[in-house]
C-alpha cells in the first residue's frame, strides 16, 4: 500500500558530483539533466541522438551557460551498446554519484524486438538498464554514497507473470509495457537489498511520473512515422482535460526525490502526490505491487536478468 506521506523535494549543492542520465534529450530526461545541472551537478546524458543531445545541452546552457554536460551515445535496445557505453565510462575512471535509469519505449502497437532477440519493451526499458548498471558498478561503488533510480510506472501496478516476458506467445502492447515496469521496480528494490547485504554502498530505489506529458505517451519514443490511435487520443486529453496530466517540471519531482533529496531511502518507491498518484503537486510514497514484497520471486526475476541481459553483479 501506499503511504500518503507529504515529502518535502530539497535539491541540494551537487557541484563535484557526477550523473549519468539516460534518454536525457527530451522530456523527463531533460527536465532531470536541467534540474541537476543548474544545481552543479556534471551531467552525462547517455542518449541514441547526438544532434538532439547538442540541442538539449544548448537549451540547458542558455539558462546555466557554467553547466556541464556530455553526450555519451546508447542505444538501450542493444546490449553491445549498453556494453561499450559501460567500458568507455570505465576507461574515463570517474566515480558516479548518481545514475538514474530514465530512458524508455512505451506501446509499439506491434510486437518489436531488440537487436538481441528480447521484446522491446522488456529488452530496452528493463534489461538495457540492469546490464548498464552492472557495468557501470564499479564506477558506482567508487563513490562515497551513490544512488540508483529507477524510472517506474503506474502501470507496473498490473497482475503479471514472467513466464513469458519477451511476450513470443501473445503481445498485447500495455501488459508488455506494465511487465518492463514491473521489472524495473523489482530490480530497484533488489538492487538495494543485495547493495546493503554485501556493503556496496549503493543506494537504489525508485519513481514514477503519474500522468506527465512526454513524448513516451505521442508514441514517437519508437521511432514511429506517425503518431498511433491511442497516441492521438492522449494528446486530445492533453487538451480537454488539462488537468489530468503534469507538466515535465512537475512530473520530475518524484524521480529527483529519489536521486537527491538528503531523506530519500534505499528500497522505497516515491509517486506524485495527489488523485490516485496520477496528478498533483508534490512527492509522496507510491503504491508497491504485490510481487516487489515476495523475496523468493526477486531472487528468481534477478537471476533471470543477469540471464538475459548476459550480465552477473559482484557476487554477495
Amino acid at each position: 500500500m501506499a503511504r500518503d506521506d507529504v515529502l518535502t523535494l530539497t535539491i541540494p549543492d551537487l557541484s563535484g558530483r557526477l550523473a549519468v542520465v539516460t534518454g536525457a534529450n527530451s522530456g523527463l530526461g531533460f527536465g532531470l539533466a536541467r534540474q541537476l545541472t543548474l544545481h552543479g551537478a556534471d551531467v552525462t546524458m547517455a542518449i541514441r541522438d547526438r544532434a538532439k543531445g547538442e540541442a538539449a545541452i544548448a537549451a540547458i546552457q542558455r539558462e546555466q551557460p557554467a553547466g556541464k554536460l556530455t553526450i555519451e551515445h546508447l542505444e538501450l535496445a542493444s546490449l553491445a551498446s549498453v556494453a561499450e557505453l559501460g567500458q568507455n565510462l570505465v576507461t574515463q575512471g570517474r566515480p558516479i554519484d548518481i545514475l538514474i535509469n530514465n530512458a524508455g519505449v512505451m506501446t509499439p502497437p506491434q510486437r518489436l524486438e531488440t537487436v538481441d532477440g528480447h521484446e522491446l519493451q522488456f529488452g530496452a526499458n528493463h534489461l538495457g538498464h540492469f546490464a548498464l548498471t552492472c557495468h557501470l558498478m564499479p564506477l558506482l561503488r567508487a563513490a562515497p554514497a551513490s544512488r540508483v533510480v529507477s524510472v517506474s510506472s503506474l502501470a507496473a501496478s498490473q497482475n503479471v507473470e514472467f513466464d513469458d516476458a519477451d511476450a513470443r506467445r501473445d503481445y498485447k502492447p500495455m501488459r508488455s509495457y506494465g511487465i518492463a515496469k514491473l521489472a524495473q521496480l523489482m530490480f530497484a528494490t533488489e538492487l538495494d537489498r543485495r547493495s546493503r547485504d554485501a556493503g556496496w554502498g549503493v543506494t537504489s530505489n525508485a519513481a514514477h511520473p503519474g500522468l506527465t506529458k512526454t513524448n513516451l505517451l505521442s508514441g514517437a519514443s519508437y521511432g514511429a512515422e506517425k503518431p498511433t490511435f491511442g497516441a492521438r487520443l492522449t494528446q486530445l486529453t492533453w487538451r480537454l482535460l488539462p488537468f489530468m496530466w503534469l507538466d515535465v517540471d512537475e512530473g520530475i519531482k518524484p524521480t529527483l526525490y529519489a536521486a537527491v533529496s538528503p531523506d530519500a531511502r534505499g528500497g522505497e518507491y516515491y509517486g506524485p502526490r495527489g488523485f490516485y498518484q496520477t496528478v498533483g503537486g508534490g512527492v509522496t510514497h507510491a503504491k508497491v505491487p504485490r510481487l516487489v514484497h515476495d523475496e523468493i520471486e526477486l531472487r528468481r526475476f534477478w537471476q533471470l536478468s543477469e540471464e538475459l541481459a548476459g550480465v552477473s553483479f559482484p557476487a554477495t
